[in-house]
């Protein structure tokens, strides 16, 4: 198991050509007590205000497939958030549509060059796409190939400022209390920093989602999701930091708040689409059955807004119309 014991503090100039978490300037460790690696941003480094971008589910592979994923799309949504200069990228898996093929994840090198060009920054979860078509040991090797920051580690947190921690979970992995992906996390959480007022949790399969029925139902939360979500409703009403998880895995887009704590499904990246039979507990109430997206976060203040930013017109030869189709704030204590 890989597992992160020391804080690894990094400016950030701009980034490597293969797009890299984080830029090329060098790594300087120090050690803080029960803290794990930590990537670290620093406050007069960011743009303000702060923004940054979530999302997941690309697939990035060769052009020629279309039915796993909408090629057009997918670069859309890349040149689109490319034109938002965002102050850093939270990916929630699913990146490569095979994970053992590195022509995706040269694909995904090849669409997403405007990223690099601008030195954004890109801090990815692994997907259970990351391990299609490979042993456990080349998908990682493959991963850490692309994202070379991140070796050895399948978990890991970034600081943004002073005032945002983003963690980056692996929801391929155990999440369940005692596991050493938990107990990571809960060390995470005990020592956040006073200066925290959100903390952004990314990982691919979803704690909290709408139920789907029928061959969907494999994308509804599991027992290692729901876990983690017992857990963030323990520690939400007594933190001092608002939590906020993105993830994945269903090709949509769906909000919920459960126990102060507010959980998002943004898997329009590109992959073929999913209809969702939304609940009451969903408070996005589109209509749409196809939700192409992003999500953008601006912080201001004490304020956190988000805002879904959906393609209009995904069926373009070039799909060019986007619009914000959901808001919604999250206040700081």
């Amino acid at each position: 198991m890989h597992t992160s014991t020391r804080l690894v503090s990094l400016t950030l100039a701009g980034v490597l050509a293969a797009l890299l978490v984080s830029a090329c300037a060098p790594l300087s460790h120090t050690a803080r007590q029960g803290q794990a690696p930590l990537i670290t941003v620093a406050d007069r480094d960011l743009p303000q205000p702060l923004t940054f971008i979530a999302y997941g589910d690309m697939r990035f592979t060769p052009t020629t497939e279309t039915r796993a994923s909408s090629p057009t799309v997918r670069q859309a949504l890349v040149a689109r958030i490319a034109q938002e200069k965002p102050a850093a990228l939270l990916l929630s898996g699913d990146l490569p549509y095979h994970g053992g093929q590195a022509a995706d994840y040269a694909v995904f090198t090849g669409e997403t060059r405007a990223w690099s060009e601008q030195g954004l920054r890109v801090y990815p979860a692994l997907g259970n796409h990351e391990f299609a078509q490979c042993a456990e040991e080349q998908c990682l090797e493959n991963w850490w190939s692309a994202f070379p920051a991140l070796r050895g580690h399948r978990w890991y947190s970034a600081g943004l400022g002073s005032q945002v921690l983003a963690i980056a979970l692996d929801s391929d992995t155990s999440l369940q209390t005692g596991s050493p992906q938990r107990q990571w996390l809960e060390r995470e959480i005990s020592l956040l920093p006073k200066s925290v007022r959100f903390v952004m949790i990314s990982l691919h399969h979803p704690p909290v989602a709408d139920l789907a029925t029928g061959s969907l139902a494999s994308h509804n939360p599991r027992p290692n999701e729901i876990a983690l979500a017992d857990y963030l409703g323990s520690v939400a009403s007594t933190s001092r930091a608002r939590f906020i998880v993105v993830a994945g895995h269903t090709h949509n887009y769906e909000r919920f708040e459960k126990n102060a704590v507010v959980y998002l499904v943004s898997g329009g990246g590109g992959a073929s689409p999913y209809a969702v039979e939304r609940g009451p507990e969903d408070l996005y109430r589109g209509k749409d059955e196809i939700n192409y997206h992003y999500l953008r976060f601006t912080l201001t203040g004490k304020r956190l807004k988000g805002e879904m930013v959906r393609v209009e017109d995904p069926e373009a030869p070039v799909p060019r119309a986007f619009a914000v189709r959901d808001t919604f704030e999250v206040l700081a204590r």
